[in-house]
């Protein structure tokens, strides 16, 4: 029975990560106003619509933000770990807490979007640069608007761009100072999400 339980727990985990990144990158894409006819974001959109059109209805966005997404995300986190802490024996727990620690896993995934973007930017722009790849492009729209402000700050390194480094220090020290201490501080449990 044992076994059983932790390949659902597995399984359960594996889909629905997946479907909880592509929710999360709704709410990116449309964050760094990434090209919604890309083919890529028009998966992403379809992917989420069933879930995410009722809930415009009652979550409406606000300054540009799809906040409706954003509130998917933290919802489809929350019942992946509801269900997993049912599979794993140790019961519902505090709802509160479990929305805490959603939030916090979220979070998490959000800083790790960019932090695997950006490393895909850096590989790319050595093995294919200047690209017209669907995914080159729809990745070098989620970098830059976390690259420009650093490019502004930094001075210029005889056309080497050292911003990718810097972006990779800040997303490195906010995941160690902030979300892994807010994960120890309210006591989550590490097997709950992928993302931490």
């Amino acid at each position: 029975m044992i076994g059983l339980n932790t390949a659902a727990v597995y399984i359960l985990q594996t889909i629905g990560s997946i479907y909880l990144l592509v929710v999360l990158l709704r709410f990116i894409l449309q964050l760094v106003r990434a090209d919604f006819y890309n083919p890529l974001s028009q998966f992403i959109v379809r992917a989420t619509q069933p879930l995410l059109k009722p809930l415009r209805k009652v979550i409406p966005g606000l300054a540009g933000l799809d906040l409706a997404s954003l509130v998917l995300a933290i919802l489809v986190q929350l019942l992946l770990m509801a269900l997993t802490l049912l599979l794993m024996g140790y019961g519902l727990g505090n709802p509160l807490q479990l929305l805490i620690w959603s939030i916090i896993g979220v979070t998490a995934l959000f800083l790790k979007v960019f932090f695997f973007a950006l490393i895909i930017s850096v590989i790319l722009s050595w093995v294919a640069q200047g690209s017209h790849n669907p995914a080159v492009e729809l990745i070098n729209q989620i970098c830059e608007p976390l690259l420009v402000p650093i490019r502004r700050v930094l001075p210029s390194m005889g056309g080497l761009d050292f911003s990718p480094i810097v972006a990779f220090l800040i997303l490195n020290l906010i995941d160690m100072l902030v979300i892994r201490n807010l994960a120890v501080m309210t006591g989550m449990y590490q097997g709950l999400s992928l993302a931490i």
